[in-house]
C-alpha cells in the first residue's frame, strides 16, 4: 500500500514538475525583446520574449485545437510607471501602431502592421511573462506603445488626421491575427531589410513561418538605408577586447580582420578578429550597428562598417511592407509574403 502511494506521488510530481522545468528552460532562452520598436527613425531590437526553443533545441509544435480562438477584446498591459491596466484591444493597438509605424505609410502597410501587432500581443499573452500583465509597453521587451497624450505632443496639429488614419487601419482589421497550429504566431517585424529578410534560425531558432523572403525596399525608399561607422584602430581593438580579451591584436592592423562568414541571407554570421571568431549579432551589439548586413574594411587609418537596413531582419520589413503596398499589394498579400504558411484568423 505504501509503495502504491509513493508511486502515485512520484507520478504527480512528474506531471506537475516537467512543465514547470520546461518553462524555466524556455525563459532562460530569452534575451528580452522582440518586435521592439522598429520605427524607421529609431528602431532597436534584440531577441524574442518567448518560448521559442534555443538554437540547439528542436521546436515542438503543439497539437492544434479544433479552431483558432477569437482575439480577446481587452488586454492587461504593464505601463511604464509599473502599474497594470486593462485596456481595450483596439485602443492598445492604436498606441502600438502609432509608435511602431509612421502614419505617412500606405494604408495597407498600416493594416499589415496592425495585424502583426495584434498577433504579437496575443503571442506574448499566451504565456506568463509579466505576472498579472499580458504584455508591456517597453519596446525592448514586448512592443512599443504611446499614450494619446504622447501622440498629441508628437503629431501636433496633424494629430486628428494621423490618429484617424491609424485608428482606421486598426478598426478595419478588427480581431484579425496570424496563426499556425491554431495558435498566435511570433509575428516578428523590423524596420528595413537588405534585399531579403533573415531566417529566424540565424538569429534565434528555426521557425517555419519566419524564413528568408525577398524584400523590395531600396535606398530610394528608406532614409539612412546605408549607414557607416568609422573606428580608429585603438577604438576598434579596445571594443573587441572588452568582449574577447583573448584576441591578439599585436600584429599589423591590416591583418586584424580574418575570415568573414555570411549566412543564407547575406548577413554576417561571424568575423575572425584578432584570431577570435566573433558572431555578427555580437558585433552589431558591440558597435551599435543598425543591422548585421554589413561590410568591414580597413583603409590604413580606420576600420569602417558599411551597413544596410535596420533591425534584426526577421519577419515583416516595415519599409518593405510600405513598398509592396505602393506597388499594389493589400495587407493580406503583405502578411502572406512575410509570414509564409500562416493563416489569417478573422
Amino acid at each position: 500500500m505504501k509503495r502504491t502511494i509513493l508511486y502515485a506521488y512520484i507520478a504527480l510530481m512528474v506531471a506537475v514538475g516537467l512543465p514547470f522545468l520546461a518553462n524555466l528552460g524556455e525563459q532562460d532562452a530569452q534575451e528580452g525583446a522582440g518586435a521592439v520598436n522598429p520605427t524607421p527613425a529609431a528602431a532597436v531590437d534584440e531577441a524574442p520574449p518567448s518560448v521559442l526553443p534555443r538554437a540547439d533545441e528542436t521546436a515542438v509544435t503543439p497539437a492544434p485545437p479544433a479552431a483558432a480562438l477569437p482575439a480577446p477584446e481587452r488586454l492587461s498591459v504593464l505601463l511604464p510607471d509599473g502599474t497594470v491596466t486593462s485596456m481595450d484591444m483596439q485602443d492598445y493597438l492604436t498606441g502600438v501602431v502609432s509608435a511602431e509605424m509612421p502614419p505617412g505609410f500606405h494604408a495597407e502597410a498600416l493594416k499589415a502592421q496592425a495585424v502583426a501587432a495584434r498577433t504579437y500581443a496575443l503571442y506574448c499573452a499566451s504565456f506568463s511573462k509579466h505576472g498579472e500583465a499580458q504584455v508591456c509597453t517597453d519596446y525592448r521587451c514586448c512592443q512599443a506603445w504611446q499614450s494619446d497624450e504622447q501622440l498629441r505632443t508628437k503629431w501636433g496639429e496633424d494629430y486628428d488626421a494621423d490618429h484617424e488614419k491609424i485608428r482606421s487601419a486598426v478598426d478595419l482589421t478588427y480581431g484579425e491575427y496570424l496563426s499556425a497550429g491554431g495558435q498566435p504566431v511570433f509575428a516578428a517585424f523590423h524596420s528595413s531589410s537588405a534585399s531579403v529578410t533573415e531566417n529566424s534560425a540565424d538569429v534565434w531558432s528555426a521557425v517555419p513561418y519566419l524564413v528568408s523572403v525577398p524584400s523590395p525596399e531600396t535606398a530610394d525608399d528608406v532614409p539612412n538605408y546605408i549607414s557607416t561607422l568609422r573606428c580608429s584602430p585603438i577604438d576598434f581593438r579596445d571594443t573587441v577586447l572588452s568582449a574577447h580579451p583573448e584576441a591578439d591584436f599585436s600584429g599589423p592592423e591590416d591583418q586584424w580582420i580574418g575570415e568573414l562568414r555570411r549566412d543564407g541571407s547575406g548577413r554576417v554570421a561571424s568575423v575572425v578578429l584578432g584570431g577570435v571568431e566573433v558572431g555578427g549579432i555580437e558585433l552589431r551589439s558591440l558597435f551599435s550597428l543598425r543591422s548585421t548586413a554589413f561590410e568591414l574594411t580597413y583603409d590604413s587609418s580606420a576600420f569602417t562598417f558599411t551597413v544596410t537596413g535596420f533591425g534584426h531582419g526577421v519577419g515583416m520589413s516595415q519599409y518593405g511592407a510600405d513598398k509592396m503596398a505602393r506597388q499594389g499589394a493589400d495587407y493580406v498579400q503583405i502578411l502572406t509574403h512575410y509570414y509564409p504558411g500562416t493563416i489569417l484568423v478573422k
